[in-house]
């Protein structure tokens, strides 16, 4: 049966390469992958990626976010719901200079996300704690950080059917964290003029924009994500300005698919690795 809830399904899932061959002995063995993991890759490779086989799983909108926030150079960044990291991986791997600060309340992301930080050797440029974004003052001083990201969960917590796995409901469901409260974490960790960026379904998006503008995050970026030319968005990629003056540039739409499913050029080339926008 069609389901016709634009937000059953956020997410633009991925076409994972096959997995790479095992290359560990660069990192303890604390780091290797296990029965209840795969082992992915990016950038033809470069970056390889630990994930859960039935939790949660990064998806194309991790992707997205990272390519559509600005690079100003050095840096230091945020990245709030870290998941397994993926977002710290890219933007390091994208950008030698910036150092990125990721928090995860759920402890076995946590420690997959390090493991993955050492399966890649970017331990020393990226740090993940464990903690409720809701605490976000008990862990880093205020005003810290150039840049923040989110991919925040989008549904209310009794809203939509929930994933009966604990990874994948916390990341879909605000049961550990409202969209308000993200934003209010990201406004405390900024400084003034820094930039927050999210990845968000398009069918919410004034909801964004009017939270954000509540937050003191006036939107000035915003690009729409569409699966294929001819259909209507399924996501809006916003970037806020705190202490920003109205005023928002809105960019030509980001298209994910040509025909038969492959990939359009834009994309596939942040697949590559390759330096895009």
């Amino acid at each position: 049966m069609k389901n016709n809830d634009p937000l059953v399904d956020k997410k633009v899932y991925m076409q994972m390469p096959n997995p790479c061959e095992p290359r560990y002995d660069h990192v303890p063995s604390a780091a290797w992958p296990t029965g209840d993991e795969t082992l992915d890759t990016l950038f033809n490779g470069q970056l390889a990626i630990l994930q859960s086989r039935r939790g949660y799983r990064f998806s194309l909108d991790a992707l997205l976010l990272a390519h559509f926030a600005a690079d100003k150079g050095t840096e230091k960044v945020a990245d709030l719901g870290t998941g397994n990291g993926v977002i710290p991986m890219i933007l390091t791997h994208r950008n030698p200079a910036v150092f990125v600060w990721g928090l995860e309340v759920q402890e076995a992301l946590t420690s997959r996300a390090r493991r993955n930080l050492q399966l890649n050797s970017l331990d020393k440029r990226v740090r993940i704690v464990q903690g409720d974004v809701r605490a976000i003052h008990r862990m880093v001083a205020p005003e810290s950080f150039d840049a923040v990201l989110c991919n925040p969960p989008y549904r209310k917590p009794s809203s939509g059917r929930v994933s009966p796995n604990a990874e994948k409901k916390i990341a879909r469901h605000e049961v550990m964290g409202t969209l308000q409260e993200f934003l209010a974490a990201g406004r405390y960790l900024l400084t003034f003029k820094g930039r927050m960026s999210l990845v968000y379904p398009a069918v919410r998006c004034i909801d964004l924009l009017h939270a954000m503008r509540n937050a003191g995050l006036e939107p000035k970026r915003l690009r729409m994500v569409h699966s294929f030319p001819d259909t209507e968005a399924s996501l809006v990629l916003v970037e806020g300005i705190k202490g920003g003056k109205s005023g928002i540039k809105i960019s030509s739409p980001l298209i994910v698919y040509r025909r038969e499913k492959k990939y359009s050029p834009e994309v596939q080339a942040m697949l590559d690795g390759s330096r895009v926008g």
